[in-house]
């Protein structure tokens, strides 16, 4: 019943924890990424030289970028890149294939360093440069981006990594020499090179492994969420009066009274396209700080892998492996049946805790849905996650064949548009697939949200439809929710 890399290599999860690596899903991506502030902050040597690494990069792309005579091709040779899915981390929404780094973020990357950031890697404000400032001004290059680069920057101490743990804990028949392309950067030749490394291989590609150490989850410690969320904080930190009061002067009043959130985030980003200042004064605010961007990554990493790997693998072990949620069926019937095994176990069975950690509910259902994928592991059936037929994505479609395709919606109770959903979605969903079979789930954590769904269903009249399912996911008077406690 494989689900993770310790499932398919038959190696003990122990041995993995010893050597640093996180015990990735290989069926699906689970959503943490490299941060490239813990490679520079970092105590090992050799993390510090991977971040120089990437920098030494970016400025020879600065340098390029500056001759202003790079054809597409060039563009293309040395901006854009593949994913690197064979780690399975990041943020696909089905398996580990994501769209990687497409033509809009390498004319991005050219157009910024190219105007923007001429004075990348001769920064005085701060104490080192950093590829995420090339990040802080576009609202395009987000944080897949940034992983997708990261990665490939350091790809080559990945494999090496994953090789140095493939010889001395796999087993012969788990591992092959493979080919892999774009693996380091001859700076002579200008040119990425290939190399030939000893990897886990299983489903006819190989695996990377990443270490923990250098992982975190939803932002990286500098992202551009921070700076416009905070960028009175930014601007008052300026130790020059006269530009201090400048941008006090451009940002408040420009201010209207009773401005929105988004208001503010707009204007915030204008003031810092105005005075590009700030993004150096913001960084140089996050490298002080940088004992914190350590813990509350650690404090992600470990929230992750209790969340998708242990409470995961014990509903497996103890609910679910051997039992009839494996047994077979139409797609619809198959999917009903492991929707309502679910329920008993969650409801009835401790299996609530899934959805719990630190003594707190999942709060976004994208992770509601991740965690649904990773109990398909063991079906003749092809689940397919977001699937977008044209009339917008769905979270699954199951299905054998092309006669038999059942869609499957999986909402939180808490959804402000959970009415709008259950109204209009569904059947605009199957008319999409041409499917008349569908099945939504509805998790509920409060008795203020069981409520809230019964007078939505009531109200739409939908209060005895048999393929709505809720799911009680209340720890009221259930066992403490917390397995572990992180600090």
């Amino acid at each position: 019943m494989g689900i993770y890399f310790s499932d398919f290599f038959e190696v003990d999860k122990a041995t993995l924890e010893a050597y640093g690596a996180f015990n990735v899903s290989l069926v699906n991506d689970l959503p943490l990424f490299i941060d490239p502030f813990l490679l520079f902050d970092s105590k090992n040597a050799i993390y510090q030289s991977l971040h120089e690494q990437i920098i030494d990069y970016l400025k020879f792309l600065r340098d390029v970028s500056a001759t202003g005579m790079l054809t597409q091709a060039h563009i293309d040779q040395w901006f854009r890149f593949a994913e690197v899915k064979q780690n399975w981390l990041g943020f696909s929404r089905s398996g580990n294939s994501g769209s990687g780094l497409g033509a809009k973020f390498a004319n991005t990357l050219h157009k910024n360093l190219h105007h923007i950031f001429r004075d990348f890697g001769a920064e005085k404000i701060t104490k080192s440069s950093h590829l995420e400032k090339l990040c802080l001004l576009s609202e395009g290059v987000g944080r897949d981006h940034l992983s997708d680069f990261v990665t490939n920057l350091i790809k080559q101490f990945l494999l090496e990594y994953t090789q140095t743990f493939a010889k001395n804990h796999l087993r012969p028949e788990f591992v092959r020499t493979v080919g892999v392309n774009r693996v380091a950067f001859n700076q002579d030749a200008k040119r990425w090179v290939p190399g030939r490394y000893e990897l886990p291989f299983i489903n006819g590609d190989y695996v990377i492994l990443t270490p923990k150490d250098m992982l975190t989850r939803d932002e990286a410690w500098i992202n551009r969420g921070d700076l416009l969320d905070g960028i009175e904080d930014v601007y008052n930190s300026i130790p020059n009066q006269q530009l201090r009061n400048q941008i006090d002067s451009y940002f408040m009043s420009r201010l209207a009274e009773g401005a929105t959130d988004q208001d503010r985030k707009r204007l915030a980003a204008q003031t810092v396209e105005q005075f590009p200042v700030l993004l150096d004064h913001f960084i140089r605010a996050k490298e002080d700080a940088a004992s914190e961007a350590h813990r509350t990554s650690k404090r992600k990493v470990a929230d992750t892998q209790a969340q998708f790997v242990d409470e995961v693998s014990r509903l497996v072990r103890e609910h679910l492996e051997g039992t009839a949620f494996y047994t077979g069926g139409n797609s619809f019937t198959e999917s009903m049946a492991r929707v309502n095994f679910l329920k008993n176990v969650i409801e009835h069975k401790d299996g609530w805790r899934i959805f719990y950690i630190n003594d707190r509910p999942i709060t976004q259902e994208a992770h509601l849905q991740l965690l649904y994928r990773l109990t398909w592991f063991a079906s003749r059936m092809d689940v397919n996650r977001e699937v977008n037929n044209g009339r917008g994505p769905v979270d699954y479609k199951v299905s054998e064949g092309s006669a038999d395709k059942t869609l499957v919606e999986f909402k939180l109770a808490r959804n402000s548009k959970l009415r709008t959903n259950l109204q209009n979605q569904v059947e605009v969903y199957e008319k999409a697939n041409d499917t008349s079979s569908s099945i939504t789930v509805i998790l509920y954590f409060t008795d203020s949200e069981w409520t809230r769904v019964k007078k939505i269903m009531q109200d739409l009249k939908i209060d005895k439809a048999k393929n709505i399912v809720l799911i009680d996911g209340r720890s009221d008077n259930k066992p403490s929710a917390s397995t572990v406690k992180y600090p």
